[in-house]
């Protein structure tokens, strides 16, 4: 088995799809695309995050770790992200195979990323190149209705220090319709990313 780990900050809906292709019990018929994968751990750095009550629901082991006790001991990110790194392997038994972004709303410093090279990536509601950084779908959306763009995506990449610079290892076209509001085009997105996010990850563990 292949140990996950899933880095959140809020209601964890791509959390759930991850669990759905790996343990969901609904599905016996070995077909889920994940079924070599554990989600060994999931870890939240805000604790009214939705995603930790899914992961208690599933039976999966739960770490929150705030940054704001780092913040008010006048700590710097880069402490927080190498003591995250540390506790996250005291957590997992066994080797870590690969850490899932999904929804995690910070950016990660060398002082994490050294410590499992290559083997963190996260899910970008954007085509390589476009609109990195937050608020991808809104600003998406805006440049639709100023006629410079036909429609959006989404990405899975690896990361690295420069937000949403890292290798891409899927993409998907998103459709923007005329007709679209912002809540329309987010749900168009957010139905995309639960799919992709799981191919993400089994292409990225060579099971597909």
């Amino acid at each position: 088995m292949k140990n996950i780990v899933v880095l959140i900050s809020g209601n964890g809906s791509n959390l759930q799809a991850i669990i759905d292709q790996s343990i969901h019990a609904s599905n016996q018929d070995g077909s889920l695309i994940l079924s070599q994968c554990k989600i060994a751990l999931v870890v939240s750095n805000r604790e009214s995050a939705y995603g930790l009550v899914r992961a208690q629901q599933a039976s999966i082991p739960t770490l929150y770790f705030p940054l704001s006790a780092y913040k008010n001991a006048g700590k710097s990110r880069e402490e927080y992200d190498k003591d995250l790194a540390e506790v996250i392997k005291t957590k997992v038994d066994g080797e870590i195979d690969l850490i899932v972004l999904a929804g995690w709303m910070h950016i990660l410093s060398p002082a994490f990323l050294d410590v499992f090279p290559t083997k963190v990536i996260n899910l970008h509601p954007a085509l390589p190149g476009a609109f990195d950084g937050a608020n991808a779908i809104k600003r998406a959306y805006e440049s639709f209705k100023e006629g410079k763009i036909q429609g959006t995506g989404i990405m899975v990449h690896e990361v690295i220090p420069e937000v949403d610079k890292g290798q891409v290892i899927l993409t998907q076209e998103v459709e923007i319709k005329e007709q679209d509001s912002l809540e329309d085009l987010e749900q168009r997105i957010h139905v995309t990313e639960h799919q992709l996010i799981v191919r993400g990850i089994a292409k990225k563990l060579g099971l597909n």
